[in-house]
């Protein structure tokens, strides 16, 4: 932070539009992430009554606070906080459209979208929470970089942790994904707790599997971008996704399904989500095999990540 003393509050509502996320997208494990057209929308106004008050519609809306403990709130307070001092009251009002639970990053859009319109809201806030210290912010509170960094920059992104003491301690290469890769979400009724698809991750995994990866995570930066025929191979994995079968089973079977048919597919974060890689002429041979279980959405990648947009758009 490049500047001191307490902060001045704009007045005016202002409107942030964050897209959902796909992480790991096979063997990307934490490190690779892509946005798509798939969107949260929030507006946020200070005001001079005390408290926060918060109205959600849309996806989640009967399952979240509506008050101080929503978690665009509580990270729109820890970015007040970093950049000197809250303000009195705040109003927020939610557009909810990513599922939650489901692996499409609903937590990661939840905290962009509050760091990015804290930042909106003070006078002076692109010097006083500087790009690199938002990400950090970001990570800090998602406890990962991937969801985060891609719905921040939008595309594809591959992010990392430096080692301590360097700066910026988050590292991002943005991607340009090739305009020929279409994603489609297979999305189930049912919800998979980040927490609980952490614990069934073992501590430790075979060397050959970790070197079976590591080629494929270095392939995918080419497949995404240059080389799509390359994304079946790329987009296999031996370090996750198997090991978390038993959490979503049915998904795990889908993305058999799609791989068998020759279609890259694997679990979208931590599921139960399945992303499928398509072209324009595969995209409805994965909703046909996904069937009646998911619901099946043909989307775009987004391209520009967290954004101010206007009230009225």
């Amino acid at each position: 932070m490049s500047v001191s003393g307490r902060p001045t509050f704009r007045a005016a509502a202002t409107r942030v539009r964050v897209p959902a996320t796909s992480a790991n997208l096979g063997p990307g494990f934490d490190a690779f992430g892509l946005a798509v057209t798939l969107y949260d929308d929030v507006v946020a106004q200070v005001t001079d009554e005390s408290g926060v008050r918060v109205d959600v519609h849309g996806e989640g809306a009967d399952g979240v606070p509506r008050d101080h403990r929503h978690l665009v709130a509580k990270t729109m307070m820890r970015a007040f906080d970093a950049m000197g001092g809250r303000p009195r009251g705040l109003d927020l009002v939610c557009a909810n459209r990513i599922p939650h639970g489901r692996g499409l990053g609903s937590s990661a859009a939840a905290i962009v979208s509050g760091l990015v319109l804290a930042r909106a809201l003070v006078v002076g806030g692109d010097e006083r929470l500087v790009d690199a210290d938002l990400l950090e912010l970001a990570v800090e509170i998602e406890g990962h970089p991937d969801n985060v960094a891609a719905c921040l920059y939008g595309g594809a992104t591959i992010a990392w942790t430096r080692a301590a003491g360097e700066h910026p301690l988050i590292g991002v290469l943005p991607l340009s994904p090739s305009p020929d890769i279409v994603p489609v979400v297979c999305v189930p009724s049912t919800s998979v707790a980040t927490k609980k698809a952490r614990s069934l991750l073992p501590e430790h995994i075979p060397h050959a599997d970790a070197a079976w990866n590591a080629a494929r995570a270095a392939m995918l930066s080419i497949a995404l971008t240059q080389r799509t025929d390359l994304l079946f191979e790329a987009t296999d994995d031996r370090l996750h996704q198997h090991y978390r079968r038993s959490a979503f089973p049915r998904s795990s079977d889908l993305v058999e399904k799609l791989r068998a048919a020759g279609i890259p597919a694997a679990i979208s974060g931590a599921g139960p989500t399945v992303i499928a890689f398509a072209t324009a002429d595969s995209a409805a041979d994965v909703a046909l095999l996904a069937g009646a279980r998911f619901t099946t959405d043909i989307l775009g990648i987004d391209r520009e990540g967290a954004r101010i947009v206007a009230l009225d758009s």
